[in-house]
């Protein structure tokens, strides 16, 4: 059974009175069908529970994947200028599926656009962003 607040539109039967004195049954009413994919809906408000939060950081990244996993290694590089084998202590290892791993790319890209339209474009080679003496 339909009723006049779902989504599909209704149309009154040719003949029906505007004002609504005659009821629309309905089998009588034609309705618009719904697109087979759903629009995308807004995610509903997500609380964030941060209270046993353990903050790292970060001066290098290793990605790799397998075909249902995104790995993120994090860790620490102690000698960055230094072109010899440097052994990097990894401290977090965070797994995602592509999907997720896609959003974060998307929010990444944002956030990283935002602060450089503000600040200034990101030099990541570390060697041009040292200064010489």
């Amino acid at each position: 059974m339909t009723s006049k607040s779902d989504d599909a539109a209704t149309i009154a039967p040719i003949g029906a009175d505007p004002n609504g004195s005659q009821p629309v049954l309905p089998e009588n009413r034609i309705t618009k069908p719904r697109p087979a994919v759903d629009e995308p809906r807004a995610p509903a408000a997500i609380e964030v529970d941060d209270a046993n939060i353990v903050a790292g950081y970060a001066n290098f990244c290793r990605v790799s994947s397998t075909p249902e996993e995104l790995i993120l290694d994090l860790g620490l590089n102690p000698q960055p200028l230094n072109p010899q084998t440097t052994k990097v202590h990894v401290s977090q290892r965070i797994i995602m599926n592509h999907f997720t791993a896609k959003r974060l790319l998307t929010a990444l890209s944002m956030t990283l656009q935002r602060h450089e339209a503000a600040f200034g474009v990101l030099e990541t080679d570390v060697r041009r962003r040292v200064r010489s003496s």
